[in-house]
């Protein structure tokens, strides 16, 4: 593989192209907002008009956009990815989106000959920037080996979860596994204050040892530092647990926790705060934090 149509460069993906490119890839971009693009395109990225476009003449289309409308949009619109994909084309949605759209994706071109992985990514902007995402990777296995190298230039830990689907049931897991994280953080952070705790040291005593995560190493700073500038955002943390729930449902599994922090981060966007990143949720415990 040498030449890579990617399809949304935001906060994750613009990070995630120029990672590509450094590693010796050709790309060829659309995205919304040209402006968005521009880091990329200085780079020597091509611009496209279309997804439909940006899929032509590549031996892989990337897609990291918002939500599963903009999924079925890129993929399924007349100007979209699979009608105008070449037959032998890889197609690796990296968007955290449904699982059951990530099927008819995959079912939608086995039948035109493409080849479809569902890979969504944990990491946030830092991860996405370092090259270091974690990867869950859904599909045949022959497309995940293909593809593995591809991949690894945008993630360290990359790991095949199983058929279609699999890797966005995975980032479900791994979302509601953050709602706990970040709320068990700003719980933390909230009774510290009321302690009168110094912060910077309540942090590096407690997250070296049983307590400590990414959440802890990574948020919990910009928090201190009333940085809540998206690394990932607020709007997109809603979206994931929102799929998340409806798939606990349909398995008819009760879920404690996760309704509970997407109760909390829905009152933070009703609030204005939906473009703030996912570190905000400490203003639900605190305003004036």
């Amino acid at each position: 593989m040498k030449k890579i149509g990617f399809v949304g460069i935001g906060v994750m993906g613009g990070p995630m192209a120029l990672n590509l490119m450094k590693n010796g890839y050709e790309l060829q971009v659309y995205t919304r907002t040209k402006e968005k693009a521009h880091e990329t395109l200085a780079a020597g990225a091509r611009w496209c008009d279309s997804p439909g476009a940006c899929a032509q003449g590549v031996d892989a289309v990337i897609t990291m956009v918002g939500y599963p409308a903009d999924v079925e949009e890129v993929y399924f619109s007349p100007d979209g990815i699979l009608p105008h994909t070449a037959a032998g084309t890889y197609l690796i949605d990296m968007t955290t989106t449904s699982p059951q759209l990530s099927k008819r994706i995959y079912a939608t071109a086995k039948e035109k000959g493409l080849f479809a992985l569902d890979a969504p990514v944990s990491g946030g902007d830092v991860g996405a920037r370092n090259a270091t995402l974690s990867i869950m990777a859904g599909g045949d296995p022959a497309a995940y080996h293909a593809c593995r190298p591809l991949l690894a230039c945008m993630g360290s830990n990359i790991i095949y979860e199983g058929p279609a689907g699999c890797g966005q049931h995975t980032k479900m897991a791994n979302q509601i596994a953050i709602g706990g994280a970040i709320s068990g953080v700003c719980e933390a952070l909230i009774y510290a204050k009321k302690a009168g705790l110094d912060l910077q040291t309540l942090l590096d005593s407690i997250s070296k040892g049983a307590a400590g995560s990414w959440q802890m190493s990574n948020n919990a700073p910009r928090i201190l530092k009333d940085d809540y500038e998206p690394g990932f955002f607020i709007k997109h943390f809603i979206k994931d647990m929102d799929i998340a729930c409806s798939e606990a449902e349909q398995m008819e599994l009760t879920l404690e926790v996760l309704p509970r922090v997407l109760e909390m981060y829905r009152s933070l966007a009703q609030e204005g705060m939906e473009d703030c990143g996912t570190q905000a949720l400490i203003r639900h415990y605190d305003p004036d934090f």
